[in-house]
């Protein structure tokens, strides 16, 4: 199959924008022709055969020159373009056959000349038409790729290259060997299928510019027509094209369209394809979630391909990961492309969604995975002892409520109100004390702001000590301020303590600018489109706000990018131009003429995804996943134009801007799809695209750049590969105006007093106010003019209290409101009002009055309560509280006669009515018209009516608003109902005049259906009467007795007025819940909350109490904690700003008890996945209805919730469960005895539902694992995963690369329904086994299935291991090693080289070898506990080297090799350093005659080993005073005439390579004194050594010679000074004589001369030689042997005549006693030890060497040890030894 050219591959995404219609047109065209055209190219082969036959046939036989010329003119033009032309689609060429064919010709005849002829016409038309098109195709192409120019030569169009990939050869007839110039493009076939931009792509567009433009006239021929002309001159016939206008403007059409088409690939080639040696990063290796115990650590990995190499960043949950905070939680590694993160001691703050990211030049790609952590549960989990809900052993003391019954919760050291700057830190904290105090019961401490409860953030941290509750703002900003509150749970018990917080700007950069603008946030984030909002400041330095300045920065970077290039006042911006998949921080500077200011606290993150990604990433943060791929394979779609989108609207308009959005169409086939958006003035239709350049992904967008007051029209269309679709619907027409206005400012702004030090200020919301973010106020000390913001952080509501006042003085207060549109005017001034504490202390913000077992009320009230009891007494007065207040406003009553005007009451009437309750009757008959019309139940309603009966009369009727001419009346429905529904009331009213009852008047006329009313048109300051009766089916009941008389009159207290209908429901034997309705009559302010009490039925008025101690903005309460069979009754009281008002009257009793047959409101799941509520009722009588209500307030949208009632069942069935269906699902029973039930529906109840309702719509096997595989130890492959259970019926399929494969020899598989073990094993992994492998599971209705993907280097990983096993099992069915050769350093310091091996025999043999060859072992081994170990004594750097252990025998061999070099040896090195430098021996202090020294002893040293020494922490510089050296085992430090500078600490440091080793010793002090003191000594004794006088050689020990002789004698002695010297014979002195000769000569040399030796000169002559320093003798022994004859002179070294012996040289006794008793005096200190020093063979001996060394050696034989002058000590090398102190180790 041919490969098309790159912009005719549908399966490119960015090619299918180019493909031209032209071009699509040809290409299905010229499909539909190929076979067709293959019977045009055999006729072309055929009439080709046939005019070269002819040719051959004319040139026999002679034809003239013109048909000759003619033939050269067409023939072989023909034949160049023809053969060209028919190659394609067309058997090639056979020569053989055309060799026979020309045989044939040559034998015809006149035939012959007529097919010629034939032939000859034929291949001139032929050659026109090509000519023709390859022309046209040329000229295209000239257009769009080269100057029109370089497309002629030699005055004819050339046609285009051969293509370089097809390597074709056309040749002629007469030219075999010769390849043509030229030929017509042709399209080949390629068996690669390239994707993408490849380097050929310019070849194959000129292909196809010809081809289209070729085969379009080729094919027809249509507007073309040919003519023969001759010439006069010669017979060559020329030919002329005659064209059609209307085929003229067609080709030129053609060209311009294929020329942009040309440029537009080009343009879009060079931009995409700059370098292709890029390329984008893309997973190998993708991320696999984890699920782990806590405090264990994970590691997820990836691996990355691209180029250039990508750069990996990490994510939390969409936020970058540092890995240097906290230190040691994460550690990051990036090798050669493997990824990693480790995440060290998990725990629940770890569970989140992890995401790694690559990104190069070329784009960016993520991976994601889920980490789950799980915490294990003890048998007694204490979480659960809040609730009280685990039984606890005896001796807990265990409640239903908890540890006790109950806890009591103080708070002590309490924070203030606290003020603060933006910037600083700021901390919150308050001691709380629990009592009783219970170790294992933790309490929970919440935070909340402005009651939102608090996370721990970067901004926020928390901490509890145990007694102490902390708050830390790090940061503090202005989007902090608000109310703190501190909430401590303990079980079902809690208490609050709250202050407000404000955060001042911080200081401008430039005097006068604005503050900056807080709570930046992101909305509607899409793909590449994101809303940024924020507020404005409350600060704006004095000038107007110009506008406002947006910064982006992506996520991972530092770089602020400014998104407006002018201000936008609006605070709102939409941002556009977002890269897909990264995340993004806004900040938004206020502009002002003074300046710019500081940038806001920066936005949380948004990641630019579609919402739907962002929903299913958000729906399933920690969903686990174990990292195997499923690939799905579909087969590549043809394009599909997408369709227009759908619902276009334009969701915001300013006049700087439009935001439009729309959905996606229906039809737009698989691939993805971009918009275009386009405008128009509205009423033209000349529409403008937006967009021109790029395409939008998000179907949000904005569009600037419109004039203001102008109107516009927009629309949108979708693009994808296959083209551009049909545009939308247009919007309406939409102006560019602002169409939030800025809201006007607020009015009645009335302060209150409140404390010594702050004001309660309440104000009144702006008329039309739209969206309105909050209020600022301002207060200004009176007179001062200078106004200073009282909050930096818009508050909602009306009512606010500033602090920070200054206690006397007065204060004027402004507001004024903010919404997007900017800041509202402010408001006028209040009155004025002197800061001080109010009556009774005053309100706190959000503090009411506590009831202590009394209900609080007021008093001294203009107009007296009815009913009031005496024990309700006031907490506050308040007068003190309406003292400043201003002139009470009437039009906030409903009931105000300005706006009734003279309608009268039938108004009004319908107002209350529709404001002061709802009605649960209408919503029970909208119910119940939802049942079904054959319902049995709904027909006996209809007919059975007997039974019943008129109720009895209402009571307790009541006043629950009054005005000058009318009164609101609420009273308490009949104790006896008649057996059926109450269906309306009539309300009787008389005025008493002096205590006289007038007649009834009727108050209405048709029935109320509400127990409240308002009765207009009534008297100012008269007094009335009222009586009720309630009327049902069977008629009026007897009306009540007549009321308390109450006076009409304007109500102008401050607090409201009663609530009323005050019911029970859902009586339990231990809660209800009470539900009431909000008073008529409001007070002053709005209301704020509700108290309700309660007492015992048969208790005392005093010992109401309350049930809630917090205000309750809610209009029902579960009560709990009721004791069972006993009889409770309620009262509600409403609160204001203004106070707590008048209670309402006493519910009815209600008896705490489960009645038998009570049933719950059940909620169920069905297979399906609908999910219903259901309740059931057997109590039901003919007029009961089922009545479902959401929150206790009737349901009137069935939108969310459909309600199917048959029989005594109802069911609620949820459309579509979500987040707004949230809250209290009530039912009740009308008609029985108060028949109901509840079910609430929270956030994680919702979250069960949904998820349960998936798992019945799309049932799957749950798998207790995924497809993984493994490898067994013969080297076999197992895949394999297990599901949770499977029952007998379960079955799997097997599949690898979309096709089953069977049990059999090489697969083998089991399912074993019993573990649910899924498995198949393969005994060998070769290279056809790469690809997907699925499981497919289904059991019943259930199914699953898994894959795990085995390709690229996943695969080839796999198998090598595979292949390593099973070279591993066969290796170890002989000697093998289990643990390979590695070494150990002994405590010898010696290195021991060990393997562990396995499998041995006797026979086993086993050989060592040192870089290839054998080392010598003296001992066999005995291979004892499977050791094989070689020692190697004093390692050092000669025993580097590669080693190696060879085990063998009959059933094989194994080695094992170790490395010994570089990196290895060091670290070897490093070890055995490291022992050396722990044997040293503590350092110890020897003194010398040189000096002193310090030295330590090591096993043995090495050269590796660093010696460093410190002197007093300083490293020591040596010099030739200093000097280091080692001595075999020694290291020493020699100090060399020590001074007192030398003092101080000495520490040696064995450096091992990694760490420092360290032995000190203190030389100072005595150690130091004692040491200096045996130098002094040893060097004088040195010197006296070395000076005394001294024998040095030259007499022999004993001399023998014959009588008559001549004896001569010679030495040389030595001194300083200059010795005496003296001889002695027979221990006699001896002087010279004639016959003996003694000379003494320059101070050394001694001789002693006998001319005539004679038995009497025989005896022992003794050389004495003395002076100052010592003396010395030298002996010799003189025998003389008698003999006759001639008398010859003999030296002392005469062989023959004389012999010598050697003999000791003693000095003199007494002399040597001398010196003993002069100098060896025992010192006084007995800590120093007298040693023997081991002498330095370097060292340089003190004395003179002679040249004669045995001579020296032979004086100091005969010097006698025990005989030393006075100055000579015995042993110079004596020293002094003090025991060092060690030093601890340190690295150096």
């Amino acid at each position: 199959m041919m490969s098309l050219p790159f912009y005719q591959r549908h399966h490119d995404h960015y090619d299918h924008a180019y493909r031209h219609k032209a071009l699509q047109s040809t290409v299905s065209q010229y499909q539909k022709e190929t076979k067709s055209k293959s019977a045009v190219y055999a006729q072309g082969s055929t009439a080709y055969a046939r005019s070269s036959a002819a040719y051959r046939h004319a040139s026999a036989a002679g034809f003239s020159l013109d048909s000759s010329a003619a033939y050269s003119h067409g023939s072989s033009s023909a034949y160049d373009l023809e053969s060209a032309a028919y190659s394609y689609g067309s058997a090639a060429y056979d020569q053989s056959a055309a060799q026979s064919k020309r045989s044939a010709a040559y034998s015809l005849e006149s035939e012959s000349l007529s097919n010629t002829s034939a032939a000859y016409s034929h291949g001139s038309e032929s050659v026109n038409k090509l000519a023709a098109a390859y022309r046209l195709g040329s000229e295209a192409y000239s257009l769009g790729l080269k100057d029109s120019s370089l497309m002629i030569e030699d005055q004819s169009y050339k046609m285009s290259p051969k293509a370089k990939r097809a390597k074709q050869s056309l040749v002629s007839e007469d030219k075999e060997n010769e390849v043509t110039d030229y030929s017509v493009p042709i399209f080949t076939g390629r068996a690669v299928n390239i994707s993408g931009i490849t380097d050929t792509e310019e070849e194959r567009i000129k292909e196809s510019a010809a081809y289209v433009a070729k085969r379009n006239l080729f094919a027809t021929g249509e507007g073309i027509s040919v003519s023969k002309v001759a010439t006069s001159s010669t017979s060559e016939e020329e030919y002329h094209e005659k064209k059609s206008r209307k085929v003229a403007i067609r080709e030129s059409a053609e060209r311009v369209a294929l020329q942009k088409t040309i440029e537009e690939t080009q343009a879009f080639h060079k931009k995409m394809n700059q370098d292709k040696l890029l390329h984008a990063p893309e997973f190998v290796i993708e991320l696999r979630s984890h699920t782990v115990w806590e405090k264990q650590n994970v590691k997820f990995r990836c691996s990355v391909a691209g180029w250039p190499a990508p750069r990996v960043t990490w994510y939390k949950n969409n936020v970058p990961i540092n890995d240097q905070t906290p230190p040691g939680k994460y550690i990051i590694e990036s090798r050669y492309g493997l990824h990693s993160l480790e995440i060290n001691e998990c725990d629940f703050d770890d569970i989140a969604q992890y995401r790694a990211s690559a990104m190069n030049v070329k784009g960016e790609v993520s991976a994601y995975a889920s980490l789950v952590v799980k915490r294990y549960k003890p048998d007694i989990d204490p979480s659960l002892l809040h609730a009280g809900s685990v039984s606890m052993p005896l001796g807990l003391g265990v409640s239903p409520h908890g540890y006790a019954s109950k806890f009591e919760i103080s708070f002590v050291d309490t924070f203030d109100v606290a003020f603060g700057r933006e910037g600083e830190t700021m901390s919150l904290g308050c001691k709380v004390v629990i009592t009783p105090d219970i170790k294992l019961f933790k309490p929970d401490i919440e935070w909340y702001r402005n009651g939102v409860l608090i996370t721990p953030s970067k901004w926020v941290q928390m901490h509890w000590s145990g007694e102490q509750a902390s708050l830390t703002l790090t940061h503090a900003n202005k989007e902090d301020e608000g109310l703190y509150t501190l909430r401590v749970v303990m079980g079902e018990y809690f208490e609050e303590f709250s202050n407000y917080v404000f955060v001042r700007d911080a200081d401008a950069e430039m005097p006068g600018a604005p503050g900056a603008p807080l709570d930046v946030q992101c909305l509607d984030a899409n793909k590449d489109y994101v809303i940024v909002s924020w507020k404005q400041p409350a600060v704006d330095g004095g000038n107007s706000i110009l506008g406002y300045f947006i910064d982006r920065c992506e996520v991972g970077t530092s770089h602020w990018t400014q998104c407006n290039e002018t201000p936008v006042k609006f605070a709102r911006f939409p941002v556009t131009g977002l890269v897909e998949g990264r995340s993004y921080i806004f900040r938004v500077r206020a502009v002002h003429n003074a300046g710019v200011s500081l940038p806001s606290r920066v936005s949380e993150p948004v990641a630019a995804l579609d919402p739907a990604d962002r929903a299913r990433l958000r729906s399933h943060p920690s969903a686990p996943w174990t990292g195997q791929i499923i690939v799905t394979e579909e087969e590549p779609a043809e394009g599909v134009v997408p369709g227009p989108p759908t619902d276009l609207q334009v969701i915001e308009a300013t006049k700087n801007y439009v935001v439009l959005s729309w959905k996606p169409p229906g039809q737009r086939g698989h691939e993805g799809i971009m918009y275009f958006v386009e405008k128009c003035i509205a009423g033209t239709e000349d529409w403008q695209r937006v967009n021109t350049e790029i395409p939008v992904k998000s179907p949000r967008f904005a569009v600037f750049d419109l004039a203001e007051g102008k109107s516009y029209c927009f629309r949108v269309r979708c693009c994808n590969s296959a083209g551009i679709g049909e545009p939308s619907e247009a919007t309406e027409a939409t102006v560019m105006d602002d169409k939030l206005d800025i809201p006007k400012p607020p009015d009645h702004v009335m302060p209150t007093r409140n404390t010594d030090t702050s004001v309660v200020l309440t104000w009144k919301e702006p008329s039309d106010a739209k969206e309105l973010v909050g209020y600022y106020i301002e207060s200004s000390v009176v007179g001062s003019g200078h106004w200073e913001p009282c909050n930096n952080n818009p508050v909602k509501g009306t009512r606010f209290i500033c602090h920070g006042l200054k206690n006397g003085e007065s204060y004027i207060f402004r507001v004024r409101a903010v919404n997007a549109a900017g800041l509202s005017e402010f408001s006028q001034d209040s009155e004025p009002i002197e800061v001080k504490a109010a009556i009774g202390g005053g309100l706190l913000h959000g503090v009411c009055p506590e009831l202590s077992g009394k209900a609080g009320g007021l008093t001294d009230c203009t107009t007296s309560w009815e009913g009031m009891h005496e024990s309700s007494q006031p907490v506050f007065d308040t007068d003190a509280l309406l003292k400043c207040n201003a002139k009470f406003n009437r039009d906030t009553l409903p009931s105000s006669s300005d706006e009734l005007g003279s309608t009268g009451g039938s108004n009004m009437r319908e107002m209350v009515k529709d404001t002061i309750t709802s009605a649960p009757q209408k919503a029970a008959a909208k119910q119940a018209r939802k049942s079904q019309p054959g319902d049995p139940l709904t027909l006996e309603k209809v007919t059975k009516k007997k039974d019943i009966a008129p109720p009895s009369p209402p009571y307790d009727i009541t006043v629950l608003e009054s005005v000058h001419d009318s009164m609101v009346l609420g009273w308490k429905e009949p104790e006896v109902t008649g057996g059926t529904d109450i269906t309306g009331y009539y309300v009787n009213y008389r005025e008493v005049i002096d205590g006289v009852p007038g007649r009834w008047m009727e108050a209405n006329i048709k029935a109320v259906s509400e127990r409240a009313y308002r009765i207009e048109n009534l008297k100012e300051n008269m007094v009335y009467q009222f009586q009720v009766a309630a009327a049902n089916l069977a008629g009026v009941g007897t009306p009540s007795p007549a009321s308390q008389s109450f006076k009409c009159e304007e109500w102008t207290i401050a607090v409201p007025g009663p609530p009323h209908d005050v019911t029970c429901t859902e009586v339990r034997k231990d809660s209800l819940v009470l539900l009431w309705k909000e008073p008529v009559y409001t007070g002053r302010s709005p209301i704020i909350g509700y108290y309700i009490d309660m007492k015992e039925t048969q208790a005392k008025e005093e010992l109401w109490k309350s049930v809630n101690e917090k205000l309750l903005q809610k209009k029902f309460l579960k009560i709990g904690g009721l004791k069972e069979g006993v009889s409770y009754v309620f009262r509600v009281r409403a609160a204001n700003q203004a106070g707590v008002g008048k209670p309402s009257d006493v519910s009815r009793p209600a008896i705490a008890e489960t009645r038998t047959g009570t049933k719950e409101v059940v909620v169920n799941v069905d297979d399906d996945g609908v999910i219903s509520l259901n309740f059931e009722c057997d109590q039901m009588s003919a007029n009961s209805t089922f009545v479902w209500s959401k929150n206790y307030e009737p349901i009137e949208d069935d939108s969310r919730l459909s309600i199917d009632t048959k029989g005594g069942k109802s069911k609620a069935t949820f459309k579509d469960l979500a987040e707004d269906d949230l809250g209290i699902y009530s039912c009740a029973v009308t008609d029985t005895d108060g028949v109901s039930s509840s079910y609430t529906i929270n956030e994680e109840e919702m979250k069960r539902l949904l998820a349960l309702s998936h798992d019945h719509k799309f049932p799957t096997i749950p798998l207790a694992s995924e497809l993984a595989v493994e490898i067994l130890e013969k080297g076999e492959v197992r895949f394999w995963l297990q599901a949770e259970n499977l029952s007998g019926n379960a079955k799997a399929d097997f599949v690898f690369n979309d096709k089953e494969i069977f049990n059999g020899e090489k697969y083998k598989m089991k399912v074993d329904q019993k573990t649910g073990l899924v498995e198949m094993i393969m005994d060998i992994l070769d290279d056809k086994d790469e690809g997907t492998y699925t499981f497919q599971l289904q059991d019943g209705k259930a199914t699953n299935q898994s894959s795990l993907v085995l390709i690229g280097d996943v695969f080839k990983k796999l198998r090598d291991e595979a292949n390593f096993q099973q070279k591993e099992w066969h290796r170890k069915q002989g000697p093998h090693f289990v643990d390979k050769l590695g070494w150990e350093v002994t405590d010898d310091c010696n290195v021991m080289l060990k393997c562990k091996v396995a499998n041995i025999t006797k026979e086993t043999q086993i050989v060592w070898y040192k870089d290839s060859r054998e080392i010598m072992v003296d001992e066999e081994h005995d291979f004892k506990d499977g050791v094989c170990t070689l020692l190697i004594s004093e390692f050092s750097r000669k025993d580097t080297g590669t080693y190696e252990v060879i085990l063998k025998d009959d059933r094989g061999k194994d080695s094992s090799e170790l490395k010994l070099t570089d990196t290895a040896f060091s670290d070897l090195m490093n070890e055995v350093c490291r022992r050396i430098a722990l044997s040293a021996t503590d350092l110890k202090i020897q003194s010398t005659a040189e000096g002193i020294r310090l030295y330590s002893y090591v096993t043995y040293y090495v050269e590796d080993l660093r010696v460093g020494w410190v002197h007093n922490d300083t490293q020591i510089k040596f010099t030739d005073r200093v000097k280091t050296g080692v001595t075999g085992e020694q290291i020493w430090l020699q100090i060399n005439e020590p001074t007192p500078q030398d003092k101080g600490k000495y520490t040696m440091d064995l450096f091992d390579g990694n760490t420092g080793h360290k032995k000190t010793v203190d030389l100072s002090g005595q150690a130091f004194d004692e040491a200096f003191a045996e130098f002094q000594r040893l060097k004088q004794a040195a010197i006296a050594e070395k000076n005394r006088a001294r024998v040095l050689g030259g007499l022999p020990d004993v001399v023998t010679i014959q009588e008559g002789k001549a004896l001569n004698l010679s030495c040389t002695v030595w001194g300083d000074p200059t010795p005496e010297v003296a001889w002695l014979k027979n221990e006699k002195s001896f002087v010279s004589d004639a016959n003996c000769i003694l000379k003494f000569e320059a101070g050394k040399n001694v001789s002693f001369s006998i001319s005539n030796v004679s038995t009497h000169d025989s005896g022992k002559y003794s050389l004495v030689v003395k002076n100052k320093y010592g003396t010395e003798t030298s002996d010799v022994t003189v025998i003389v042997m008698p003999v006759s004859g001639q008398t010859d002179t003999v030296q002392g070294h005469d062989e023959n005549n004389t012999t010598v012996s050697k003999k000791k040289r003693n000095m003199t006794a007494s002399k040597r006693k001398e010196g003993e008793k002069k100098d060896f005096i025992k010192p006084q200190v007995e800590e120093i030890i007298a040693t023997e020093k081991t002498p330095d063979p370097n060292e340089i001996p003190p004395v003179e060497t002679e040249k004669d060394t045995q001579s020296n050696q032979q004086a100091a034989k005969k010097t006698d040890g025990k005989a030393a002058v006075a100055e000579k000590a015995p042993q110079p090398a004596g020293s002094l030894d003090r025991q060092g102190k060690k030093t601890p180790e340190k690295k150096p």
